[in-house]
């Protein structure tokens, strides 16, 4: 969950790597997943989708007990705002969502209003956008 990563932990963090456009994303769910390399595509094993994941530079070490490196991974899952806006987080948003915008590598990214339930991203109030299905 995004209050239990570290600044420390995403040091390293070299590029993030986004798999769909955030600019009509009011948030996305962050995690620190145990993954085998620094680089490239993770798999992905939850429901919903992965929008998102961190690479990380050279200098990161894995951990000496499993050999995996903490990297970050964005994620949305199938009741999320972007696919059932008048659903479960019509306002609000979950524990580990954080404003896409606010991210950058290193940085863990915050709650805005917009990821609240405030004034929707410029493209979900246009009704010839619409939201994704």
């Amino acid at each position: 969950m995004s209050a239990l990563i570290g600044e420390d932990e995403i040091l390293h963090e070299a590029e993030l790597i986004w798999l769909e456009d955030i600019a009509g994303l009011d948030y996305v769910r962050q995690s620190l997943d145990r993954l085998p390399t620094r680089r490239g595509k993770p798999a992905y094993h939850r429901d919903g989708r992965m929008v998102g994941y961190a690479l990380l530079g050279p200098q990161a070490k894995p951990s000496r007990s499993s050999g995996t490196f903490r990297r970050r991974v964005f994620w949305l899952l199938p009741h999320d705002r972007d696919t059932d806006p008048q659903g479960l987080y019509a306002t609000g948003a979950p524990a580990e969502a954080v404003d896409p915008r606010t991210l950058s590598p290193g940085r863990k990214g915050r709650k805005t209003e917009r990821s609240e339930g405030g004034p929707l991203s410029c493209a979900a109030r246009e009704p010839q956008n619409g939201l994704p299905l």
